[in-house]
């Protein structure tokens, strides 16, 4: 039997199975021990995260008053690390072509119901105007694993359309790609054509349950699909993003899987990931949720939200449109900085409406409201909405943003982006009860950037988006 060790290369040995289950068991064994978990509520006040035992221990905690102080705990952090910016993006599907077997996934290659479609060029650039038009900035480009219909170079080819495409005063400028595990060579392709994150989901790290939830296909492969960030450092993307879904297997284990990936990334490369999602099983096509008899109810998805926020505080927390209104306002306060806005997740979703016989969707929506919407939602919350990506475009990304943002010097870079890039949306797309709140938010939230002279010239960049410039940042 091979022992636990976090700087293997190998799946089976950074993510252990019998690690995890000792990490369980301990959690268990340790959850009525108020003195351990005091101690690690209080060590974790300074930011410098927890291991996946020590975690896991967290997550077992069911004491009403000790949730509490976790969850006030959770909220503290990611204020200090975020203050109060959630950045926004949109999910692009490119084509729903696959060939794999996922069980849990409308696009098996068995599924004769839904309607087969791949985006050409220049239906993909009506997408992105579309996009655009709703002031949308960020992208994470979405594809099913095909070979003929979908290979690497049509994905290559569809961003560099998307970076050429400049409609009025948008532009997309930052690409972020979830694809399928891939080769070195891949990732380096993708890495010279731009992209931001790599985002890759494990779905579980429960070996035998990933192996009978993708019964056919290349995605079968557990090593290869787990090994696959790794991969992508190698090419060079240092980005990446990792997520389980939560429903599919047991949470509490794939807590712990995930949790190790990030200390196994963190021990080989240097950085961790760049960003965890935490997508819950939503019914779709083809696909029965009561068959996953592992969903996981709000309380435990907050509870999840939460500890992974004190785990991995410097860590990016996504989570999508899958979740209703009520869930991601709650999440919000919890941990998660960033957030899809008008989502589709339709093949060619955006700039048409399907009929229903020509449902193409991954999933269905629980949040259905426009971009505006959203935003004005978040300005009422007291949030920043920002659709900043000035750190990819500088080159701070991997262990060089880490570093700034360990160092606290990344707050006089994100605030500023942040309030400019809502500036732009205001200028361009907002309505006109949206913009009112929005400037309020700016001039309030102007007032806190710490640094003198970037708060001066923040000031000069907000005067001239308003007289009609664009795309200023630190």
């Amino acid at each position: 039997m091979t022992n636990y060790d976090p700087k293997s290369a190998q799946a089976e040995v950074f993510i252990h199975h019998e690690e995890i289950l000792a990490s369980l068991a301990w959690a268990e064994e340790n959850k009525d021990n108020r003195a351990l978990v005091e101690e690690l509520l209080l060590r974790a006040r300074d930011c410098k995260g927890l291991s996946h035992r020590e975690a896991a221990l967290l997550l077992a905690v069911d004491e009403p008053d000790l949730i509490e102080r976790m969850l006030a705990l959770a909220k503290e952090i990611k204020e200090e690390l975020y203050g109060k910016r959630v950045v926004l993006f949109a999910p692009l599907y490119l084509s729903n072509y696959c060939v794999n077997g996922c069980t849990y996934c409308p696009y098996h290659a068995k599924n004769k119901q839904i309607r087969r479609k791949k985006l050409t060029q220049e239906e993909i650039r009506r997408e992105v105007i579309a996009l655009q038009d709703m002031g949308h900035k960020r992208l994470a480009l979405e594809a099913g694993e095909d070979p003929l219909h979908n290979p690497l170079e049509y994905v290559l080819e569809s961003i560099r359309t998307i970076y050429s495409i400049k409609h009025k005063n948008g532009a997309i400028r930052r690409v972020n790609v979830n694809i399928a595990a891939t080769t070195v060579e891949d990732y380096r392709k993708l890495k010279e054509a731009g992209i931001g994150t790599y985002i890759l989901f494990q779905e579980t790290y429960h070996k035998e349950s990933y192996e009978k939830l993708h019964p056919t296909g290349p995605k079968h492969d557990y090593a290869w699909h787990t090994e696959a960030m790794d991969r992508a450092m190698e090419g060079g993307i240092d980005d990446v993003g990792c997520g389980v879904l939560f429903g599919l297997n047991m949470y509490r284990y794939d807590f712990v899987g995930l949790l190790m990936h990030a200390e196994h990334l963190e021990a080989r490369f240097g950085v961790g990931p760049h960003t965890i999602s935490v997508p819950r099983i939503r019914p779709a096509d083809d696909i029965d949720p009561d068959a996953f008899a592992n969903a996981i109810d709000d309380e435990t998805f907050a509870k999840i939200v939460a500890v992974l926020r004190i785990a991995v505080p410097y860590t990016g927390m996504i989570v999508s449109t899958r979740e209703s209104e009520e869930s991601r306002r709650r999440v919000l306060d919890l941990g998660i900085s960033q957030i899809s806005g008008a989502s589709s997740t339709s093949v060619g979703g955006y700039s048409r409406k399907e009929r229903p016989e020509e449902n193409s969707a991954q999933f269905d929506v629980s949040d259905t409201r426009t971009l505006d919407e959203v935003i004005e939602w978040l300005l009422d919350l007291g949030y920043v909405p920002s659709f900043c990506t000035a750190c990819y475009r500088a080159g701070r990304t991997g262990d060089r943003f880490m570093s700034l943002c360990k160092s606290g010097q990344i707050k006089n870079c994100c605030l500023p982006n942040a309030l400019m890039t809502l500036k732009e949306y205001l200028e361009d797309y907002a309505a006109e009860t949206t913009q009112e709140k929005g400037e309020r938010v700016i001039r309030k939230q102007w007032e806190d950037i710490p640094n003198p002279a970037v708060k001066k010239k923040a000031a000069l960049y907000l005067k001239k988006l308003g007289d009609g410039m664009r795309d200023f940042r630190f």
